[in-house]
């Protein structure tokens, strides 16, 4: 794929946060809030239904917290 085509197809699915005037939770819960509605949009688009939508993506949100391991993340920072 082109550098072109990857551009818009990021432009539809891609929503950018603000980066000034937030403090840093407020930023991250940002990003993920606008990450999970653009990721939504693009499964609703592939054809996906509500409920597939909320059952992927409550699966991968829950593996990654289950796959979590601070003490790995501190060590490896």
């Amino acid at each position: 794929m082109t550098e072109t085509s990857d551009q818009s197809e990021h432009d539809l699915f891609v929503t950018e946060f603000p980066k000034q005037g937030y403090g840093i939770v407020d930023y991250l819960q940002g990003r993920v809030h606008f990450a999970l509605l653009d990721q939504m949009k693009l499964m609703h688009t592939s054809g996906m239904t509500q409920e597939q939508i909320k059952e992927t993506i409550l699966s991968r949100v829950t593996e990654i917290i289950e796959n979590f391991e601070p003490e790995k993340e501190l060590k490896s920072s």
